[in-house]
């Protein structure tokens, strides 16, 4: 039976509609779809839903008549300069149970500390979206897929690209950008990398051709808004242009074939993005793409609710709770000797071969059907089972564990995310220093930086040969050297290439006459085993935790998880422990997923904390407990400076809706915002910012109103005066810390006014 919960005041930055969607536009006519007209039973679905939606709305519009709604919008925090000094109020400070730490900087207190989170039950309403589009943005390709709310069973893919390698499915685009000379957006996926291909080689050294460029993200400490990325050529362009270039070509792509499927004209608001980032990503990773997505025009900054950031194994368990026994691999069910089946009679990977010819067959259909339940892999599980998602990507490797919460289906976290950059990419490297090794690194520098459009086509070459390794395979790997390579070798070293093979004593690689190096299977291992075995002992570590033991199945995702050599070395190192599941559409896996979070973002009710987060303040300091070098004098009162007044601590189990609340007062009459600086630390062993590990991350900052007059007060003062009074200014700051991304409203408690607050972590 349907049931609308109205709670208006409790709605999520999240999710909250416009108010006049929530007044009185929840029941929106259907969205016709004209891609779904021959499931007709769904259609009569529909209309039997719709009826039952009508009678709900007119209860809901009686119930709630004149009801008044205020929201909160989060936006990103501005630079400023102003003075953010706070308060220090008097009277009945306690000090914390569990005191922690904090900077010179700090000059704030608590007013009503709170040391655990508050649960804030949300309310379920229907999606004030008509069509939900998400980005899968990889570190090696990248697509997108959307649903319409009205169908929500039917996920539609993007549409097949044009261009593509030989033997690989374009199932996504490659993550590779191109800039023309002047830094105007030329290309992107297939259409740039064969353009750059096609340039003359002078003429190429001009253009900007990014590839892998998401791998810079992850590994730059300190990333800001103003990080630069280092195209092919040398040239460098600020980070956050190039991705706003790809993400608004998705968003131009996307949105013209929602609009072919949908009879009705869809407004900007009506469409929700998703946007997957990798589950270690710390939060200047996340907001980075937020902001990205703003420039590049997704959504608009005053609308934050319109964008959601997907955590990438997160989006593959949503998607994988919903698999049939049909659509997956059992890894488990085919033990192997050798690298044969038990009867020695099929090769290990003829399985994995059939499966891909299948789904190779079956793309001719971009619209895929999802359970409107969980799948019947889950009858198997019982309460309190649970399970691990390996997503195997390009760029990292990423850990989820979860537990589905029955009956209702929702999912758990019973570990915080972890993992690191172990992905393809790494074999890529491999094959790099492999050639570093033969030829010279000071040759291998050159030709990338003298011919970037021929090492773009060496390493496009080695890709589709990489995809078709496989541990059982007897003959060796050819790959294609460009004519370029051979011809600058030569001029470079005053050599032939296969001179110069045959004095690195390199004998796993071999030379042939047709321009090929043939690459063993025993060169094959050693490019990949490192990478891999990466992988296995990272799975292994978690899966050897306490928090982590009796998981039930691990399922591998990811493009990376299509590699037969990956699938054979974790069947290996883990079947026996527990069953090993591989989707069919593995590749497919974390954007149909992503699609599906858009859909419901409730669907995780539980996360974890990946860092311990809070904020120094002052407490009245206490002599033989207190160290002498943080006491403060002032006013008369000794205060102990530093003190770490903890928000949530690291691997600490956060319900969606609960909230820490904290409430500040300004420290001068007419002060206009107060600023306050966020610490984290990666243990939870913390008394003072000044801690060893504990570093500032981000700043919250609140935009304070001018104060209204109380009711009452004597007349006479001045159009704007602050009017004195016995009470102080309180302003009362929530923060949410068990959604995707970090989120902090305001409120003056004496006007009961919002104030727009603002979270940064990209200003350090």
């Amino acid at each position: 039976m349907l049931a609308l919960s109205l709670q208006p005041k409790e709605f999520p930055v999240s999710e909250c509609p416009p108010r006049s969607q929530i007044l009185t536009g929840v029941m929106e006519e259907p969205v016709c779809n004209a891609a779904d007209r021959m499931r007709m039973e769904a259609e009569e679905k529909l209309q039997s839903l719709g009826k039952r939606l009508t009678a709900q709305q007119k209860i809901y519009r009686k119930k709630n008549e004149g009801l008044e709604v205020t929201l909160a919008p989060v936006k990103m925090a501005e630079e400023v300069q102003l003075d953010s000094t706070l308060q220090i109020p008097g009277g009945s400070l306690s000090i914390p149970s569990s005191p922690a730490t904090a900077r010179n900087d700090c000059s704030i207190a608590p007013l009503t500390p709170s040391p655990s989170p508050r649960v804030e039950v949300r309310p379920r309403m229907a999606c004030p979206f008509s069509v939900v589009v998400a980005i899968d943005f990889g570190t090696t390709s990248s697509g997108y897929a959307f649903s319409f709310t009205q169908d929500s069973e039917a996920i539609h893919m993007m549409k097949r690209w044009e261009g593509g390698d030989p033997g690989v499915a374009n199932q996504k685009s490659p993550t590779c950008l191109l800039l023309t000379p002047d830094l105007r957006f030329h290309s992107f996926g297939f259409a740039a990398r064969d353009f750059y291909h096609d340039l003359d080689p002078e003429e190429a050294q001009h253009w900007l051709y990014f590839d892998k460029f998401k791998m810079k993200i992850h590994s730059t400490s300190d990333l800001t808004m103003e990080t630069e990325l280092e195209a092919v050529n040398g040239r460098k362009v600020r980070a956050i242009e190039v991705f706003a270039h790809a993400l608004r070509f998705f968003r131009e792509h996307a949105l013209k074939e929602v609009k072919d499927q949908s009879s009705s004209v869809l407004e900007g608001e009506e469409i929700r993005w998703v946007i997957t980032v990798p589950a270690v990503w710390r939060q200047p990773a996340k907001q980075f793409m937020r902001e990205a997505a703003y420039l590049a025009g997704l959504v608009p900054p005053d609308c934050p609710e319109q964008l959601l950031i997907a955590l990438e194994p997160e989006a593959a368990s949503i998607y994988c709770r919903k698999l049939r026994l049909h659509q997956v691999i059992d890894l488990s069910l085919q033990p192997i000797t050798n690298g044969l089946d038990l009867d020695g009679t099929r090769p290990f990977d003829s399985s994995f071969r059939q499966a891909r010819e299948q789904l190779r067959r079956s793309r001719h259909s971009r619209t895929f059907l999802v359970e409107s339940g969980t799948g019947e892999l889950w009858s198997e599980l019982q309460t309190g089972d649970r399970y691990v998602v390996a997503d195997c990507g390009g760029g990292t490797v990423d850990l989820t564990v979860h537990q589905i919460e029955q009956p209702q289906g929702t999912l758990k976290e019973l570990y915080k995310a972890s993992g690191g950059p172990y992905g393809a990419v790494g074999v890529d490297l491999a094959f790099e220093a492999m050639l570093c090794q033969i030829f010279g690194k000071d040759f291998i520098q050159s030709f990338k930086a003298k011919r970037p459009a021929a090492w773009v086509d060496l390493m496009i070459a080695f890709e589709a040969r990489k995809r078709t390794a496989s541990p059982g395979r007897a003959n060796a790997l050819n790959i294609s050297l460009p004519f370029s390579f051979i011809d600058f070798y030569k001029r470079h070293k005053g050599q032939s290439v296969e001179a110069a093979l045959r004095r690195s004593n390199m004998n796993i690689v071999k030379w042939s006459s047709q321009g090929m190096l043939r690459l063993t299977q025993e060169a094959m291992n050693e490019l990949f085993q490192p990478t891999i075995s990466n992988i296995v002992r990272h799975i292994e570590e978690l899966m050897g935790k306490p928090e982590v033991r009796c998981v039930r199945f691990l399922f591998l995702v990811g493009g990376f998880a299509e590699s037969p050599m990956l699938q054979k070395a974790v069947q290996k190192a883990l079947g026996r422990t527990c069953r090993i599941i591989i989707p069919h559409d593995v590749g497919l896996t974390i954007l149909k997923g992503a699609v599906l979070f858009g859909l419901d973002p409730t669907v995780v009710r539980v996360r974890r904390c990946p860092v311990t987060y809070g904020v120094g303040v002052l407490n009245r300091f206490v002599e033989g407990r207190h160290p002498r070098d943080k006491l403060l004098i002032k006013d008369g009162r000794e205060w102990c400076t530093d003190i770490f007044d903890r928000f949530v601590s690291i691997d600490q189990s956060v319900a969606l809706g609960e909230v820490v609340r904290r409430s500040y007062t300004p420290a001068r009459v007419g002060q206009r915002k107060i600023i306050i600086n966020i610490y984290c630390s990666a243990t939870d062993d913390v008394t003072y910012i000044s801690d060893p590990g504990v570093r500032k991350c981000g700043t919250i900052t609140l935009d304070l109103p001018e104060p209204l007059v109380p009711p009452g007060a004597v007349g006479g003062a001045e159009a704007g005066a602050v009017v004195a009074g016995p009470e102080r200014r309180e302003i009362r700051a929530t923060m949410q810390f068990g959604d995707t991304e970090i989120k902090v409203t305001a409120i003056d408690v004496m006007s009961n006014r919002s104030v727009r607050a603002s979270i940064d972590f990209l200003s350090n």
